[in-house]
């Protein structure tokens, strides 16, 4: 009997399935698909593919690009693409180089024509954006590969690459005879008439408007891209000749500014040539006559660059004793392995593959957001079991759709702009987010390991592994971090193994993760400057229970009001820095559904926190809450040697001689805590079960702290998973602990 219930199991599931695509480096683009004649490329799978079925790859390489054309129906009738069960399957974005000419030293050249790249050369990509810091230089989307292993781009020289190779090998790219990078045009300020009119963020792509990294920053009343427009505000052109003037550099040979009225293709109102000024720093004074118009109208300005010089680009790279003709060398060619051109190619499922090298842009919250994966805005992808690794800025994307004022909303005012439209355009339960994340070890990202803004809401993210994210650290700005969200309503966080992310945070949560819950984590060496957990602009409420933060820098910082924080071991200081005046908004419960815009008052709104039942150790302080405009609810924290309480703190104990001296090691089979508890806790003082009705409601949106669901909040497990003391809970994310020093094992759990 068990047989047979086994084989009725298998039948139905392979029903549920549909047809079953097989994908072989070794296949044909004309086979069927089927096992004994698979296809080519998971692309030609992906395109026959309908909903509930299967597309299995088998072992290799894919160098390309998966567009899928469409999604699945609903959760269970899904399109599934997956490696084969046991098998190595890899998908990249970059291709083999050969053919490398030795310059000197270290130091060899390889020369590719232009045409290798397509459409797309990630050697004249520049990455720009809202919120983008270049850091005084030019950075590309373009990256060199050394068995696997990526080289740091030189910041703007070939003299950096010709000298001998240090600790960080280097490249450099020079597309079609440009002397620095291919900055085309960098504009630092327009001036109408006698109005003066400063540039803000300007970008673009190759042969469209680019501006400096150090160009000035004023008051910005419009924006120039290809594409779009700049509108002047109440500016009057007056009639006859009106000029426009401007600072401009162009490194790729010079060309023409065509002035035109509303659109690309619009009246032309006049033209200014440019001269190759041989440096993207040399800006040179330009004028433009334009007839005149009056009123308020908008002014579209572009670029027709001259034709190159030559048709190549040439790439010199450090191999330090090594001839890269015998070693494998890659460099990007595609920038994203797997994503939708088009939104609303839902229910996917990716399972089992390594994804990797990959010329990514910055992903800003107010512009579309492609990672290494990407959803593109749609709703129920699982992205399962795949190591995701080296993308230029993001891994893993659950971002925004993209639109005409993508990088232009570079302010509190500008995001609650793109808050507002994403509404009309699909923002809510039914339609965006609600994807899982699990079990995949991402790595090397520079900007972010997982970003979404608002495409994230209602997803779980658990059981990843995230590390080395932001640790080359060339270029700067406010979207860096582990986990990086935007509108993370009903987001849960649980289960994740964070460390080495640099300057910023391990998870950040920016802007509405109304509901959220940060839950059984493992942070640790996130040296950024807001530690493991950064909350910004919330309003609750936000639940942050059983985590292990041990990073030293900083274990929180809270901008935030209506954060719960419970059971967590917590090593590093917090800070209750919210100062913030900006208007920010509130939703509905459990909704995209705008609840109001709330703006701290000239006395600051700041509190609202609640902390129970953790275990702090040196160098954390909660005192920093002691500054709290708002009423903050303290009780049942264990605060250690080198620890303080905070003014609300009620029924704490205060441990001045114990040390817990956590300490973390990496073994062979996984890390391990070694921390000193005492039993004895538990006894000394009563401790509260952390419930729905212990937390109330947070003020502002006047919410209570519940699941996801609905379902009343009971923290009745610990770290491990194991059963808490509903009558007398211990304190920290351990329950029932042994007296004394003793070894947990933190990563991976055995449920893994």
């Amino acid at each position: 009997m068990k047989t047979l219930v086994t084989i009725l199991v298998l039948a139905g599931a392979s029903a549920a399935f549909g047809r079953e695509y097989h994908v072989s480096v070794n296949g044909d683009a004309a086979a069927n698909g089927s096992k004994q004649k698979p296809l080519k490329t998971i692309s030609a799978a992906a395109r026959v593919a309908q909903p509930g079925d299967v597309i299995t790859v088998h072992e290799g390489v894919y160098r390309e690009r998966i567009n899928p054309p469409r999604g699945g129906e609903s959760d269970t009738k899904r399109i599934v693409y997956r490696a084969a069960p046991g098998e190595k399957v890899v998908v990249t974005g970059s291709e083999i180089i050969k053919g490398w000419e030795k310059v000197k030293d270290d130091t060899w050249k390889v020369t590719i024509p232009n045409g290798f790249f397509g459409t797309f050369n990630p050697y004249s990509d520049v990455i720009h954006g809202d919120w983008f810091a270049p850091n005084g230089r030019v950075h590309h989307t373009g990256a060199v590969y050394l068995n696997g292993v990526w080289l740091t781009e030189a910041a703007s020289h070939l003299n950096e690459v010709l000298k001998p190779a240090g600790d960080r090998p280097l490249w450099f790219g020079r597309v079609d005879g440009a002397a620095d990078g291919d900055y085309l045009l960098n504009l630092a300020a327009l001036t109408v008439g006698p109005q003066r009119i400063a540039a803000d963020r300007f970008a673009g792509k190759s042969g469209e408007l680019h501006v400096a990294p150090d160009a000035e920053v004023g008051q910005c009343v419009g924006w120039i891209r290809a594409g779009s427009w700049l509108k002047y505000g109440n500016v009057d052109f007056g009639t006859g000749t009106e000029q426009i003037e401007f600072r401009a550099a162009s490194v790729t040979g010079g060309g023409d500014i065509e002035i035109r009225l509303d659109k690309p293709d619009g009246e032309l109102l006049g033209t200014c040539a440019v001269t190759d000024t041989g440096n993207w720093h040399t800006w040179a004074p330009f004028t433009a006559k334009i007839k005149s118009t009056r009123g308020e109208r908008s002014v579209c300005l572009v670029f027709q660059p001259h034709k190159a010089t030559t048709d190549n680009t040439t790439i010199w790279a450090q191999f330090p004793g090594v001839n890269p003709n015998e070693q494998r060398v890659e460099i990007n060619v595609r920038q994203t392995v797997f994503y939708p051109t088009q939104t609303g190619v839902n229910y996917l499922t990716v399972r089992g593959f390594t994804l990797e090298q990959a010329a990514t842009p910055w992903a800003p919250p107010t512009a579309e957001q492609v990672g290494l994966i990407g959803t593109h805005w749609s709703k129920g992808w699982i992205i399962e079991n795949n190591t995701i690794r080296y993308s230029r800025c993001s891994g893993v994307a659950l971002g925004k759709y993209g639109d005409e004022w993508d990088n232009r909303a570079e302010s509190a005012e500008g995001y609650v702009g793109t808050l507002t439209r994403a509404l009309t355009n699909g923002w809510n339960k039914a339609t965006v987010g609600g994807h899982i994340v699990r079990n995949n070890h991402i790595h090397h990202c520079e900007q972010t390991g997982i970003v979404g803004s608002l495409g994230c809401s209602f997803s779980t993210v658990t059981d990843n592994e995230i590390h080395d994210i932001h640790v080359l650290q060339l270029f700067g700005g406010a979207e860096m971090a582990g986990i990086k969200f935007h509108g993370a309503i009903d987001v849960v966080i649980h289960r994740n193994h964070i460390y080495r992310c640099g300057e910023v945070s391990g998870v950040w949560l920016d802007w509405m993760a109304q509901g959220a819950q940060v839950t059984g984590n493992l942070l640790h060496d996130n040296t950024g400057s807001f530690g493991d957990v950064f909350l910004e602009m919330q309003h609750g409420p936000v639940l942050v229970a059983n985590n292990i933060l041990l990073s030293k820098r900083m274990s929180f910082a809270l901008n935030s009001q209506g954060i719960a924080v419970a059971h967590n071991l917590i090593t590093g200081p917090i800070d209750n820095l919210r100062s913030d005046t900006r208007a920010t908004p509130f939703q509905l419960a459990h909704s995209t559904a705008l609840g109001g815009i709330h703006q701290d008052s000239a006395q600051n709104d700041s509190g609202d926190h609640r902390f129970y039942n953790n275990l702090f150790a040196a160098p954390c302080n909660l005192h920093a809450l002691d500054n709290s405009a708002l009423p903050c609810f303290a009780a049942g924290n264990v605060f250690a040697k080198g620890t303080q309480p905070s003014k609300f703190d009620a029924d704490s104990l205060l441990k001045p001689a114990f040390d817990p001296s956590p300490k973390l090691t990496e073994e062979p089979d996984g890390w391990y805590l070694e921390l000193a508890l005492d039993r004895a806790w538990a006894t000394e003082q009563t401790r509260q079960f952390v419930t729905t009705a212990l937390l109330g409601k947070a003020k502002i949106p006047n919410l209570p702290f519940e699941n996801p669901d609905g379902a009343p909040i009971r923290i009745d497990t610990d770290y491990f998973g194991g059963k808490r003391n509903r009558a007398n809970p211990f304190p920290g994310p351990v329950e029932r602990p042994a007296t004394g020093k003793q070894t947990f094992k933190v990563w991976p759990l055995p449920s893994h």
